[in-house]
């Protein structure tokens, strides 16, 4: 039998955490399917690569290239031109809301089947109030398990629209390179002690963190700080106390080489958890409270199960004297030892097998027309009666525009853009961060596909280039 082909996608969170699930997935389905990632996080520069997984990168709506609303409709055309070109039998989602755009290509393609890999621990943000109607939607929901979800205590904890699973991760004991290998890949002492710091930068407050945590390994005798990028803010400043040993290492996937770090200091996404504490890693956890994920629940669980230390986000004196503690050998080792009780994530082999199973079905659910449509309705009101206000008035302007044409005197010229199919994450990762529009093609793909991705593309840059003409008119 043909391997069927199997369309991951995900949205642009706060973290890795869409991404890695869906490389969990993809690399346990190329054992008897066809996976695909197409992503809008930067991270997914790295997976073909070396994972061997074919990939496209689409530009969010973050990047702020289209309003919105064509951003919906570029989605759909690009989603429902991929699934033509591959044949595929089922498009998964891994994201806290489902675009518009991921909905649509659903309604226009009848033999997709779609999925929703939601992970639970919500925190109780606006996005809870269309759960219902964006559950009616689906062929099936899955929910990526959990180690803290005894303490989910948020929108999505007492649905019963979900299929549980057991908790997905990269990290596999039989896959992970031992302490020395690891080292030696990463380029660090073998005999020195070192500790794996991932919190990130960006605004002031998560550089205080940074600052703070680092603050609390002064004086760990002959320790090797690894951060995977440069602990700097916008201006280029360091975060780092004097005295430091700091190592910029990349690696991908880190799963592999988790067991070189004595410690870990880190977010307490669901990414982190799941790979730093299957590997036995003694983490002190740091949550990020911004995005849906409730990272306070989940680092609270793992303090009080006794799995890993929370330091109190809010608190820097406090992030200080928690990482701090990491220096004590007795702590290391109680938090190791129990680490070593928790069960395998294997929620990424069984992910694979629920999805393949849908592929092959005969029958696929179609869902009500009616629901599509009210989903459309809430989504817009979710985003405020100021949001339909405007639309109602910007609906009003374009029928005043129809009976009164505008002389159009200035047209904003955007330059073509860029086509690829490049694999290497020295190649994606310019292209992907660039200010440039960047069109990325799976490998292998056909000359009819081409043609449909330029029309899908042109047809979006000149929709537009109307709103943008219609904003300096107006």
């Amino acid at each position: 039998m043909e391997k069927p082909t199997i369309i991951l996608a995900t949205s642009n969170g706060v973290g890795m955490g869409h991404l890695v699930r869906a490389t969990a997935i993809a690399t346990a389905l190329k054992e008897y399917a066809n996976p695909i990632i197409v992503s809008m996080a930067g991270g997914i520069a790295e997976i073909p690569d070396h994972l061997g997984i074919r990939c496209e990168y689409i530009p969010g709506r973050d990047r702020m290239w289209m309003t919105r609303e064509n951003w919906d409709v570029y989605l759909r055309d690009r989603l429902l031109a991929l699934v033509d070109e591959t044949n595929a039998q089922v498009l998964s989602f891994d994201g806290v809301v489902p675009y518009p755009g991921v909905i649509a290509a659903k309604f226009s393609h009848p033999k997709l089947s779609l999925v929703w890999v939601r992970r639970g621990l919500w925190q109780k943000k606006p996005q809870r109030f269309v759960l219902g109607l964006q559950s009616k939607m689906m062929d099936l929901i899955i929910e990526p398990g959990d180690f803290a979800r005894a303490y989910d205590f948020g929108p999505t904890a007492e649905r019963k629209d979900a299929r549980l699973t057991s908790a997905v991760s990269l990290f596999q004991r039989e896959h992970a390179l031992s302490r020395n290998e690891a080292r030696k890949v990463l380029g660090l002492d073998l005999d020195k002690p070192a500790v794996l710091v991932q919190l990130g930068t960006g605004d002031s407050d998560v550089n205080e963190k940074m600052t703070a945590a680092l603050s609390g390994l002064l004086g760990w005798k002959d320790l090797q700080v690894i951060l995977t990028k440069q602990p700097l803010d916008k201006n280029g400043n360091s975060l780092a106390p004097a005295g430091l040993d700091i190592r910029i290492k990349r690696h991908f996937p880190l799963a592999e080489v988790l067991h070189a770090f004595d410690a870990s200091v880190c977010a307490t996404g669901y990414n982190g958890a799941h790979e730093l504490l299957p590997a036995a890693i003694p983490t002190v956890f740091v949550s990020n409270i911004r995005g849906t994920d409730d990272q306070e629940a989940r680092a609270q669980w793992s303090h009080d199960m006794g799995f890993a230390l929370r330091a109190n986000q809010a608190d820097l004196a406090d992030i200080t004297a928690t990482v701090r503690k990491l220096q004590d050998p007795k702590t290391l080792e109680r938090l190791s030892r129990k680490c070593a009780e928790l069960p395998e994530p294997t929620g990424g082999a069984e992910i694979a097998r629920i999805l393949f199973d849908l592929a092959v079905k005969d029958e696929v659910i179609r869902p009500s027309t009616i629901r599509y449509y009210q989903l459309r309705v809430q989504d817009h009101v979710n985003r405020g009666m100021r949001h339909v206000a405007y639309l109602a008035l910007r609906r009003l302007a374009l029928v005043y525009r129809f009976i009164n044409p505008h002389i159009v005197t200035q047209e904003v010229i955007q330059d073509a853009p860029i086509w690829g199919s490049q694999t290497t994450a020295h190649e994606l990762h310019p292209l992907i961060k660039g200010e440039h529009r960047f069109e990325h093609m799976i490998t292998g793909a056909s000359d009819n596909y081409r043609k449909r991705r330029e029309a899908i593309a042109e047809a979006a840059y000149i929709r537009q280039k109307k709103v943008i003409n219609t904003k300096k008119q107006g």
